[in-house]
């Protein structure tokens, strides 16, 4: 893991399909740790590169503030790359992975799971204001920012797994249709065409506002000493775990309608 992370030497962005990759490996994995040592040895994996950068990079906190606001658009395009490399496990892979877990319990477990893993990276990006030299911006910065939202956008498709009502399509449709539904905090919307973030239109807008506060929030946990790492730890864990209740609430309401016979 700690390869993963590795970037090259010149430049401050890694390849950008290098970055889509790595950060979708990192969600994945993190995401599934079962266990805290387990999310704090991934986590160090980001860590241990931040610091080797350091001195290399010599930027500091207001340069990264007037980072966050240049690149929303290529951001945007990090994140649709990023999120059809996301493993998913399907229903069966759950239900085989946690036998005899009911449905709410199994989406308390992934909300849970998904949360302390957004916590993990939260501190591990506060923790790199305790360096001598912050890390090189943008691309620490949009790293935590991909990665969380490849936890939440992974939690967003396997709660629709674990409802039974995952999205149509192809994988391409698939998860261009889960990430819409993280820009949107709600459950995927089914819609004549299927769901696709294209240019200009209102739903790539709104990912760009979305992609640009959870940069904010990012920047924002560089702060003194082990506050940042805290900050970040706790926010991003209240975040996710809001997001996945709120998706949760809207896949049973569906699932009700569904049960019904209400279309």
């Amino acid at each position: 893991m700690a390869r993963m992370w590795k970037r090259r030497r010149s430049g401050s962005r890694p390849n950008a399909g290098a970055l889509a990759e790595r950060t979708a490996e990192f969600a994945s994995e993190v995401s599934e740790a079962p266990y805290e040592q387990d999310r704090r040895r991934l986590a160090k994996s980001l860590r241990v590169a931040a610091r080797s950068r350091a001195q290399a990079a010599g930027r500091g906190t207001r340069a990264a503030g007037r980072g966050v606001g240049l690149g929303s658009g290529w951001l945007v395009s990090q994140a649709q790359a990023m999120v059809l490399r996301l493993r998913v496990r399907d229903r069966a892979t759950l239900q085989e992975q946690f036998p005899g877990m009911w449905t709410e319990d199994l989406a308390d477990l992934l909300i849970e799971r998904a949360g302390r893993a957004s916590a993990a990276v939260g501190g591990t990006v506060g923790a790199w204001a305790t360096l001598p030299v912050l890390p090189a911006f943008p691309a620490e910065i949009a790293a935590e920012t991909l990665a969380l939202v490849g936890i939440e956008v992974k939690l967003i498709a396997e709660l629709h797994e674990v409802y039974g009502m995952p999205a149509p399509g192809s994988a391409v449709d698939r998860m261009t249709a889960y990430l819409g539904a993280w820009a949107q905090r709600r459950a995927v919307i089914l819609a004549p065409g299927g769901l696709v973030v294209a240019a200009g239109s209102p739903l790539a807008r709104l990912l760009r506002r979305r992609l640009a506060a959870r940069a904010g929030r990012s920047v924002f946990s560089l702060g003194p000493l082990l506050t940042g790492s805290l900050a970040g730890a706790v926010l991003n864990r209240r975040e996710t775990h809001r997001l996945g209740q709120d998706v949760r609430a809207d896949l049973r309401r569906r699932a009700a309608a569904r049960d019904q016979g209400i279309p």
